[in-house]
């Protein structure tokens, strides 16, 4: 299987933070999804995609300690929080598909997640203006039967260089508090963005693409 994280795939027994063996996945299923899942989320934006895309959903949103643990790659990080949301809202219910995603922007390696204040979403802004930077998200599914999904999807985008007049007016505007990296993509901050390469909906916070892909395979265990 490939290595990159837009290919990146691995099944998990419920409830075990390890790799279930003999776990194979295959696309084994061309049907439309029909059923309705549980999102473990309380994003709007995430919940504007599946409702856009026709993916029937209620919210049952997750807390969970989102701390950067020492050494963890940032495919590793959006990957353990994906799962942890799934897996704390699955632990409710295991008899409904549960989806949860963790989204995160990286810069030169640096996990860039939601500011603190105006004065880290400032500092933010100013790591990413001029320059591209990419911008993962894992999709973690629990399904009944114990079998769980996750894949991590990577995006690029590059943004136009910022003056400190674009930061501060764009930081005044409050958008960007509660956004991995300081910014909406799809909202004010698209008069920055120059180029996207890879899934647009991916960095408003979910690659709906993906979903459906994961959402329409069997994963088959032996």
């Amino acid at each position: 299987m490939a290595s990159d994280p837009s290919t990146r795939w691995r099944s998990l027994r419920a409830g075990s933070a390890e790799p279930a063996l003999h776990v194979r996945c295959v696309a084994m299923s061309s049907s439309p999804w029909s059923g309705r899942l549980v999102l473990a989320s309380a994003s709007p934006r995430r919940a504007e995609l599946l409702r856009a895309a026709g993916i029937d959903f209620d919210v049952q949103p997750a807390n969970i300690d989102e701390a950067i643990i020492d050494g963890e790659s940032p495919a590793e990080y959006v990957s353990r929080l994906a799962e942890g949301k799934a897996r704390a809202v699955h632990e409710l219910d295991g008899n409904r598909t549960v989806l949860a995603a963790d989204t995160a922007v990286v810069v030169d390696g640096h996990i860039l997640g939601k500011p603190l204040d105006e004065d880290d979403a400032g500092r933010m802004l100013g790591m990413l203006g001029g320059r591209t930077h990419e911008v993962l998200t894992a999709v973690s599914i629990f399904h009944p039967g114990q079998i769980v999904d996750t894949r991590v999807d990577a995006t690029v985008v590059e943004f136009a260089p910022l003056s400190e007049a674009d930061i501060s007016w764009y930081v005044s505007s409050g958008e960007p508090m509660d956004k991995a990296g300081a910014y909406a993509v799809q909202g004010l901050a698209s008069r920055f963005v120059t180029r996207v390469e890879g899934s647009y909906s991916n960095v408003v916070g979910l690659p709906v693409a993906l979903v459906y892909q994961m959402l329409t395979t069997t994963l088959l265990t032996f």
